[in-house]
């Protein structure tokens, strides 16, 4: 039974054009891809699985397509409270005031990455400046030197060109590289002992849960779990708000004379653009959901990306809002015992790409052909834009 088809090719729009007929005709639709799995795509549906973490549990599947082959990698893949003690320290590393003390370099990351491509006037967004900045803001949040930054960004650009075509083998090796990294990282730093305050891998090395410290596959699968999670989506997603404001000139002239408003925008953008569709659970019986049978083990994709756009819940859903009443209600960080983490150091990025891109250029223009992602994400892999300079 083949309700919809998750590998259509899609363009910017059509994707959302899908959704938006699903959630009308067939909110709760099946799919014969990747073995079988089951897909929602009605906000409160999303919502009620994320709600119901004793029935609906990350430890069976946690992405549709099924694509950890390779180890269980914390917290994600552990159900509460196994995953609790990965998760509370993980968390010490999101506070305000850590995140406050990455203003100052993540900006200046941002401005060395913006500097070519604005002398030029023109680039591929995304191979010039979204592929790379997650790499050099991961390497200072985990203390690692640049260099280093940019291989993990290659090997998760590996890792998901794999999952892009359907590469089975491809995963695997990427996956089994992306862990060598992880276990050099692990190696670094009980070689060279970092402050547990200052470093996430010295803290889970120190990290105890009933008295025994935990596991060393375990860690290393946590750390093996960031690289990817906090690559991929900034890298898919940034381009998306950079079409946006080329094709809407109102929002740029808006934006770009009214700073305190860029707060609010990531929140709609992040709304609008959501880039996951593929996180998934898996319930532990036999479940009905909008009137169908959903059998124990059974994969259910979490479609955020059409969630958030669900009319129900965020009226005129396609359209960019700012200050929507309800706009805390999105989903695009997830919700419950594995709401994403890095969320906070995620906005702290997006705010200060906006700000910077707008403070420097006079219009944003977008040319050309746009090269979508496919499932598990949503968004831009290729995007040419012009930067006009002030001045």
């Amino acid at each position: 039974m083949q309700d919809f088809d998750p590998q259509a090719a899609e363009t910017f729009t059509s994707a959302h054009e899908i959704y938006k007929n699903m959630r009308g005709k067939c909110p709760v639709a099946h799919s014969t891809d990747w073995n079988g799995f089951w897909a929602l795509f009605k906000y409160e549906d999303v919502q009620e699985v994320l709600k119901q973490t004793d029935t609906y549990i990350t430890s069976v599947q946690n992405v549709v397509p099924k694509i950890a082959f390779t180890g269980r990698r914390p917290p994600l893949h552990l159900d509460p409270p196994d995953h609790t003690p990965y998760r509370r320290t993980i968390n010490r590393f999101f506070t305000d005031a850590k995140i406050n003390a990455l203003e100052k370099p993540v900006r200046d990351i941002i401005n060395n990455l913006l500097k070519p491509i604005l002398e030029k006037g023109e680039c591929n967004f995304c191979t010039d400046f979204t592929n790379k900045l997650p790499g050099f803001v991961f390497s200072e949040f985990f203390n690692l030197s640049p260099d280093l930054g940019l291989q993990i960004r290659e090997a998760t650009y590996g890792f998901t060109v794999a999952v892009q075509n359907g590469d089975g083998e491809g995963m695997k090796v990427s996956s089994l590289y992306l862990y060598e990294i992880a276990r050099d990282i692990i190696k670094s730093r009980k070689e060279h002992p970092l402050n547990v305050k200052d470093d996430l891998t010295a803290a889970l090395l120190k990290t105890k849960h009933e008295g025994k410290f935990l596991p060393d596959e375990m860690i290393l699968g946590t750390i093996r779990q960031m690289i990817v999670v906090g690559m991929v989506a900034p890298s898919v997603f940034i381009g998306c708000i950079m079409v946006h404001l080329a094709e809407n000139k109102d929002v740029q002239h808006l934006l770009r004379h009214n700073k305190a408003l860029i707060p609010a925008a990531v929140e709609e953008y992040l709304r609008l653009f959501t880039p996951y569709k593929g996180f998934a659970r898996t319930a532990n019986k036999d479940v009905e959901i909008g009137g169908r049978l959903i059998k124990k083990d059974e994969p259910i994709a979490l479609v955020y990306s059409s969630a958030n756009r669900d009319e129900s819940v965020f009226p005129d859903g396609d359209t960019f809002i700012l200050n929507r009443p309800n706009i805390h209600q999105h989903l695009a960080f997830g919700a419950g015992p594995h709401y994403c983490a890095g969320a906070p150091l995620a906005r702290l990025m997006l705010r200060i790409v906006l700000e910077e891109v707008l403070e420097k250029t006079s219009d944003i223009e977008q040319f050309g052909e746009i090269h979508m992602t496919r499932w598990p994400e949503w968004g831009i892999l290729s995007v040419n834009l012009k930067l006009m300079v002030n001045g």
